[in-house]
């Protein structure tokens, strides 16, 4: 598939994974001549994918401090799941509009990934094959400003605490391949249910985690 972002998104897309998948834990310093180095990039790239970042809420910035991850917001996460549910629908059935073969075996071979990642015990690698399938299935949709809701929401998200609970990883695994049977049946209604299935799953893994911890 041929890429067609700028060099500032592709950056901002690398380091949102990187966010998400928890290899930049939440609060750590990000430096751009580090990031401008590990990517083979000038400086501009980068400064540019970071003020998308901010403008998004995946960072803070500051003049003492440079760039930061935001810490996960607890107390917003029950309204961020239900936008969440409203707005990844939206891009589900605007994937099933467009959504090709080609799409379908891309996407079958990213779940194997993470699949592959889980069981090997490499849980960052697997949140960030993660992030990297759901991005996926939402470019199908065409529907840029809705994902870039959905990526406001997504940096406030505790994906790292939800997918480093005890037995995410195979129900992730099922959830995905229901969510990929229902694509490749062209089955909307299917589709849009086991994605809002996996999203709450993961959120009722997190509330179970929370309960425990207490």
């Amino acid at each position: 598939m041929m890429d067609y972002r700028t060099k500032e998104e592709q950056v901002a897309d690398y380091l949102r994974e990187n966010i998400i998948s928890g290899m930049y834990p939440r609060g750590s310093r990000l430096k751009q001549a580090e990031i401008a180095e590990e990517l083979g990039l000038s400086i501009t790239p980068v400064r540019e994918a970071l003020k998308m970042l901010e403008a998004e809420g995946y960072i803070t910035r500051d003049s003492y401090k440079g760039a930061q991850v935001v810490p996960f917001d607890a107390e917003a996460s029950g309204e961020i799941l239900q936008l969440r549910l409203i707005l990844e629908a939206r891009l589900v059935q605007g994937a099933l509009e467009k959504v090709s073969g080609k799409d379908i075996k891309e996407l079958r071979a990213l779940a194997t990934e993470f699949e592959e990642a889980f069981a090997s015990g490499d849980r960052p690698a697997a949140r960030g094959i993660n992030y990297r399938f759901h991005r996926r299935l939402y470019d199908i949709a065409d529907m840029p400003h809705t994902l870039h809701f959905v990526q406001i929401l997504w940096a406030r998200y505790p994906f790292d605490l939800i997918n480093a609970a005890s037995g995410r990883g195979e129900d992730a695994v099922r959830e995905h391949e229901e969510i990929l049977d229902a694509f490749t049946a062209r089955d909307t209604s299917a589709a849009m249910l086991a994605m809002r299935n996996h999203i709450e799953s993961g959120w009722d893994v997190l509330k179970k985690s929370e309960a425990t911890a207490d």
